[in-house]
């Protein structure tokens, strides 16, 4: 059995097809782990949902900034954005069994020791533990007969920085934009949403996350994230988090490619549009 992670797939279905054939992906061995965001902007929402539902138990995902919205949209709290290309998907008989399936996944999952998975990255203040600990409240919450007060009072930028003493929709939305939005923060680790640029061209005063240090990881740990397509699925040679940070969101959606990372070799292979 092998473990691949896939970048932001954002129903591009093709795409995800040749590029788990080109990986030679068992689809009753091996098992695919999402980054978040399967849909939206791409030409095939609905297949690719129906696909990755198919596949049982061999496929998991985190939920992304994306999904969220799709939610959203079926409790009635958001409006379908015609460039996300979901009518199909909104329109179909096995939609409301979709929506039922995505409120089931975590925003936070751990697919092997010490590595983690997220939509956005990991908050530097944060451990692995905590994460999963946080993703565990929101999954929760997501579940119960709260959700849709939850999903309303979800938006929003503030608060922007943690303190474990938040409490209720300030302590959720924090949550739900350190694993789903967050891209910059600023000196005092408070995030920072403008700015959705690569590095190379930020303003001095913000810094990427896994440019921070992170005193409760080593470099023994994994973090696997998507969310940010201008970085190209690649990361400075030097960054201040000492874990082993993976960037699989290569853009394949706006014309790039789309990015396969492989847990027991460490390989990452690409399908370029």
């Amino acid at each position: 059995m092998r473990n691949f992670v896939i970048g932001d797939i954002q129903g591009c279905y093709q795409a995800l097809k040749q590029i788990l054939k080109k990986a030679q992906f068992n689809e009753q061995k091996d098992k695919l782990w999402a980054v978040g965001d399967l849909i939206a902007r791409g030409p095939d929402s609905l297949s690719t949902l129906a696909y990755c539902q198919d596949l049982g138990p061999h496929f998991e995902t985190v939920l992304g900034n994306h999904d969220l919205h799709l939610i959203a949209i079926a409790f009635g709290i958001r409006s379908p954005k015609p460039q996300d290309k979901l009518q199909a998907l909104l329109d179909s008989k096995q939609f409301h069994g979709t929506i039922e399936w995505l409120l089931s996944k975590p925003l936070a999952v751990k697919p092997a020791k010490k590595t983690l998975i997220t939509h956005a990255g990991l908050y530097p203040r944060w451990s692995i533990k905590k994460a999963l600990s946080l993703s565990d409240e929101i999954q929760s919450v997501l579940q119960s007969k709260n959700a849709t007060a939850f999903l309303r009072d979800m938006y929003g930028n503030l608060p922007d920085q943690w303190s474990n003493s938040l409490e209720g929709k300030e302590r959720h939305r924090f949550v739900i934009n350190a694993f789903t939005r967050m891209r910059y923060l600023k000196a005092t680790m408070a995030l920072e949403f403008d700015s959705k640029s690569h590095p190379s061209s930020a303003p001095s005063d913000i810094l990427p996350w896994f440019m921070f240090d992170n005193p409760k990881l080593t470099k023994d740990h994994r973090l696997l994230f998507g969310h940010w397509a201008a970085l190209l699925g690649e990361l400075p040679k030097k960054y201040a988090c000492p874990a082993k940070v993976h960037a699989l969101d290569s853009g394949y959606v706006w014309g790039n490619s789309l990015s396969l990372h492989c847990l027991e070799t460490s390989k990452t292979i690409q399908h370029h549009a």
